[in-house]
């Protein structure tokens, strides 16, 4: 799928997943650098809210307003995913201090490629925002067409308010 990234035309791995499709399961590391695979986020609906490098702006932003929704939204699993090492993203969480979003690292491209979002050219992952119900089908799926835009944060709310 072609992206738009800093004004050039980059592409993911393969054509992403759709609604309706099963998310594959992958392996991500969290926070103490444990193995987390799909299968274990999948208690309640999940949002995968992924972000090409936490380290910048448009990221940092799409992060904290997700983190803002965690408390209202208990029913819902929520997580980030970037290609960041588990490192980096601790340090931003501590630098902007978020605590409640589960910070998930795919330093590996499990979940990159299993996703087709991995824009291997650049090493990171297609801004994108996916709902997973608990049988590990996509309710939602949003894959921002231009790469510094913030995705539809009302969009994906509804859907997962609809779920609750």
């Amino acid at each position: 799928m072609d992206l738009e990234f800093k004004g050039q035309t980059v592409s993911t791995i393969g054509t992403p997943l759709s609604v309706g499709d099963n998310f594959p399961n992958f392996t991500v590391l969290n926070k103490d650098n444990q193995e987390v695979q799909l299968k274990d986020l999948l208690d309640k609906p999940l949002l995968i809210s992924v972000v090409p490098n936490i380290n910048t702006s448009v990221c940092s932003v799409q992060t904290k307003h997700f983190n803002e929704e965690v408390d209202g939204h208990s029913a819902i699993n929520f997580v980030t995913i970037s290609t960041n090492t588990v490192e980096e993203q601790s340090k931003w969480c501590a630098a902007e201090n978020v605590k409640n979003m589960q910070m998930l690292s795919d330093v590996k491209h499990d979940f990159g490629e299993k996703s087709n979002i991995w824009i291997k050219d650049l090493d990171i992952l297609a801004r994108s925002v996916w709902v997973v119900d608990p049988n590990g089908t996509i309710t939602y799926s949003e894959i921002v067409p231009v790469q510094t835009d913030e995705p539809s944060y009302d969009k994906v709310l509804d859907q997962i308010d609809q779920m609750n």
